[in-house]
């Protein structure tokens, strides 16, 4: 049994001070407050904030790759993925792995213990998925690996270069490799209208949703509704779907998402990287939808980044300030909550740097003050995945990972 005495701590909602935690099977035995008068036995001491584990509900680990490269050209989201199908194309089951490893590891520093990977580089299959599993399983976190159905590279035109590498075919192809499990649609547009009904009843499942404008208009070109009209009218809708980005919606569309319970996972750092949009999250939970975050294409790797995001992003679109309370976003990120039974991933946060000192180390310190740097231990399923003292390492891990990618010495 590992023990650790929580200087302060969100539990029920709350900070609270003096939290001692005890963890057995990779899961909270024991949450109760410490008492100062007695001895806490062998507990180790965690300093500063500590909030449970965040969630990366949207993944996709090869776009590392990309930091810093596609930022040096004007252009859109198409003349971006092109960048991301040059790297695609060059990825093997080794060079996928030591990428995938570093950056899981810089998630599992920044605050993330779990991840959502919308995994389509099939081929050659399933070396890449075990990669991905294997690489994750070295890092420390949690992963759920989306396997991802992508046929077409647009409303029934067939794949073209890389996305080859992508295709199983058919629909039922795909079904008959993957079996049962999670899954993902690549998109609407990456899946035709008649093959959809394949992916009735999966759960989970995530699908990409009107990320751009153009695939709403070609959405309606094709089949004379919006993508959310089409997922609803196939079946695809519910609790147990995640639509990832929901960028540019109309009020149905909204309506429609928010009457079915389905999911939605909000991308800000990417979304902003890439000129998407500002998406009506704020709307869609009113409507009826849970809200999750994700760091996508990595453009940013840092969990606190992505929940304020949610609430400037509001305040740019509206011209008004305050959307969502602290507490209300942190329960967005959490992955779970610090409670007995539940699996004992913590989030330390230092609150005596420069970007914390001051702010009152409480909720709105982690999520409108703190950043992945401020991050100091992390606790994932019971074990030590990442502290201060590692992001050197990790920075070199992942020098060497890009550098062997890209052809050049580290």
């Amino acid at each position: 049994m590992t023990s650790y005495l929580l200087e302060r701590a969100w539990v029920d909602g709350a900070v609270r001070d003096d939290v001692l935690v005890e963890i057995e099977g990779g899961r909270f035995a024991r949450v109760s407050p410490a008492d100062r008068r007695n001895p806490t036995g062998d507990a180790a001491t965690l300093r500063g904030l500590t909030i449970p584990g965040l969630a990366n509900d949207h993944s996709h680990a090869f776009h590392r790759a990309l930091r810093g490269r596609t930022q040096r050209e004007r252009g859109t989201f198409w003349t971006w993925r092109e960048q991301m199908y040059a790297v695609a194309e060059q990825l093997t089951p080794d060079s996928y792995f030591a990428l995938a490893r570093a950056t899981y590891r810089e998630m599992a520093a920044s605050g993330y213990t779990s991840v959502s990977e919308f995994h389509y580089l099939h081929d050659p299959e399933p070396a890449m998925g075990d990669a991905l599993r294997a690489a994750a399983a070295e890092a420390g976190i949690a992963i759920t690996l989306l396997d991802t159905c992508y046929l077409s590279s647009g409303f029934g035109a067939p794949p073209e270069g890389v996305q080859l590498r992508w295709s199983d075919g058919t629909a039922e192809r795909w079904a008959e490799r993957v079996g049962d499990g999670p899954a993902a649609i690549h998109s609407v547009r990456a899946v035709p209208r008649d093959q959809l009904r394949v992916f009735r009843g999966r759960a989970p499942l995530h699908v990409h949703l009107s990320e751009q404008v153009a695939e709403n208009e070609a959405c309606l070109a094709a089949y004379g509704v919006t993508p959310t009209r089409l997922l609803h009218d196939e079946g695809l809708l519910g609790p147990g779907t995640t639509v990832v980005h929901a960028t540019h919606l109309t009020d149905e569309d909204v309506d429609l998402l928010g009457s079915t319970g389905t999911n939605a996972c909000i991308t800000p750092t990417t979304e902003r990287d890439l000129a998407d949009g500002i998406g009506p999250a704020r709307r869609l939970v009113a409507a009826g939808c849970r809200i999750s975050i994700g760091s996508d294409s990595h453009a940013v790797i840092d969990p606190f980044e992505e929940l304020r995001g949610l609430e400037m992003d509001e305040r740019l679109a509206t011209q008004v300030r305050g959307h969502w309370s602290a507490a209300e976003l942190l329960a967005i990120g959490a992955g779970g909550q610090i409670a007995v039974g539940e699996r004992a991933d913590l989030v330390t946060i230092g609150t005596t740097g420069p970007r914390t000192a001051g702010t009152g180390a409480d909720e709105n310190t982690a999520v409108f003050a703190a950043t992945a740097a401020d991050v100091t231990h992390v606790v994932a399923s019971g074990r030590v995945v990442a502290t201060r003292d590692d992001h050197e390492e990790i920075g070199r891990e992942l020098d060497e990972a890009l550098s062997t990618l890209w052809g050049r010495a580290p």
